[in-house]
């Protein structure tokens, strides 16, 4: 009877303690319930979340891809436009570079180069930033490497390699250029810097081509401000010209003393000259939609009669003088379409 009534008490003990826990227990149990909806919520919202901004994102890039094709066709457009304006009036007499050479402390020189082109800054602009510009630039002897490291459609990042021919009286070679080239056709400019050093310190420099309103006295009293203005008041006849600058440091590790940096500064100046050179060369052609087959013969007797005589000419003025007569009396064959 003893043991009955402690078992019973064991058993009422045990009861009591389960209920007791049971209680202590039932707060938390109905704080976890009560949670969980939140919690499931707050579970679902984080990826809901990243879906949206990942939406967004894709929403974004959509969006910029659409401003830079309709970016691409205004100008492929503007361009055809501008371009029929020179077809209709093609005459146009090049005149000489303005070129300016400095000598910064420490390096070889700083050349500062402004000249007037006869074509549109996106066609300029076509020709300077061409992969396959070693035809127009006589300089270049061969492409080694081409890579782009960024390509935002108006804007690109190349890395490149050439090797480039250099000629100064009896002298001429070989030089390897490996530089790094921002290209951004939105402002038309050009940024090229050196990847690594070697023999030469620094080079480094920036082409820029601006639009120049070439008829824009047949708007007087009226003075454009933009294309718009000026293709209206012109009633779309008004050519518009380019202002090509080219901007260069150059300098040597070790730069040589007089009179071997007088020479390299010569064959830079000289080199610099024939990238102008071939660059009127090339707007002249585009301009007057000249047939390179046909007149072939021409231009290459045209450019060996140039080479020899510029070698035997050593002031600038004089040089540019005897471009300027090659210039129109090419200009006079492609308006006769010889």
């Amino acid at each position: 009877m003893g043991e009955t009534d402690k078992d019973a008490g064991s058993t009422a003990s045990n009861g009591g303690r389960r209920h007791g826990g049971l209680k202590v227990l039932d707060p938390a149990i109905s704080r976890f319930f009560e949670q969980l909806p939140q919690k499931l919520g707050n579970g679902f919202k984080l990826p809901l979340k990243m879906i949206k901004r990942e939406n967004e994102r894709a929403n974004s890039r959509s969006s910029s891809l659409r401003n830079l094709s309709k970016t691409l066709t205004d100008f492929e457009v503007n361009l055809e436009k501008q371009m029929q304006a020179w077809h209709e009036n093609p005459v146009w007499v090049d005149q000489a570079p303005e070129v300016k050479v400095s000598v910064p402390k420490g390096s070889l020189c700083n050349l500062n180069v402004n000249v007037n082109v006869g074509l549109p800054p996106d066609a300029v602009y076509n020709i300077v930033t061409d992969p396959d510009n070693k035809r127009v630039f006589k300089n270049i002897k061969e492409v080694i490497s081409r890579r782009v490291l960024v390509d935002e459609g108006l804007r690109q990042v190349v890395e490149l390699e050439q090797a480039a021919l250099w000629k100064f009286l009896w002298w001429s070679g070989t030089i390897s250029v490996h530089v790094l080239v921002d290209q951004n056709r939105a402002d038309h400019s050009m940024k090229f810097k050196q990847v690594k050093t070697g023999f030469m310190k620094r080079f480094e420099g920036c082409w820029r081509v601006e639009p120049w309103f070439v008829d824009e006295k047949l708007c007087y009293p009226l003075k454009p401000k933009t294309w718009e203005d000026y293709n209206s008041c012109t009633g779309g006849k008004g050519r518009i010209g380019s202002k090509v600058s080219l901007d260069q440091l150059i300098q040597p590790a070790l730069v040589p003393p007089p009179p071997i940096s007088w020479y390299l500064r010569g064959i830079t100046t000289r080199t610099t000259e024939m990238l102008i050179t071939d660059l009127l060369a090339e707007t002249a052609r585009v301009r007057g939609g000249l047939n390179p087959v046909k007149s072939g013969n021409n231009h290459e007797l045209s450019d060996n009669t140039l080479d020899k005589q510029l070698e035997e000419t050593g002031d600038i003025k004089e040089r540019w003088a005897l471009r300027r007569r090659l210039m129109k009396q090419r200009d006079r064959r492609v308006l006769s379409g010889q």
